[in-house]
């Protein structure tokens, strides 16, 4: 019933109300999709804000909190910061911190990843061989956060930090 309604709308509209409210929505996705592309190249990321999906970071970052990342080719990988990474052949990044890095003498740098709210390291989500990530695999690095507070008392905060 509801799409008969919106149908009835339609056809009671001008040509001229109807050519207005498509070229509105249409202003609507063009204004979302710069604003992304604008993120995107003021991150350096390709992804610029993603959503966790698992509790393996756990207690730091729960299901739900949204995480607002850079990846800057002159920033260093550090051991404890949170890097979300793509493994070859899974769509989906994994949002993991930095347990070890392995630094060559040429100034090549692998690095391991580990869940906080898991008992082994990643070595076992990573393809088939491969022991280490390297920059290449990096989506971005977390610099902030929006989280719910989840509080005793059943109140709900929203809080943004972020680390510039």
């Amino acid at each position: 019933m509801l799409s008969l309604d919106f149908l009835d709308d339609v056809r009671r509209m001008n040509k001229r109300q109807l050519y207005y409210q498509v070229l509105n929505f249409g202003m609507i996705v063009s204004s979302a999709l710069m604003i992304w592309k604008g993120l995107m190249v003021i991150t350096g990321s390709e992804s610029p804000i993603v959503v966790v999906l698992s509790g393996s970071m756990e207690p730091a970052f729960h299901r739900g909190d949204l995480l607002f990342l850079t990846n800057r080719v002159e920033d260093p990988i550090r051991v404890g910061e949170i890097v979300v990474f793509r493994i070859e052949g899974r769509e989906i990044p994994i949002v993991h911190r930095v347990l070890k890095i392995h630094e060559k003498q040429n100034g090549h740098i692998k690095f391991l990843t580990k869940g906080d709210n898991n008992a082994v390291d990643d070595r076992g989500l990573y393809k088939q061989g491969q022991h280490w990530l390297e920059k290449k695999d990096v989506v971005g690095r977390a610099r902030g956060f929006y989280q719910e507070n989840r509080s005793v008392e059943n109140r709900n905060y929203l809080f943004l930090i972020l680390e510039l």
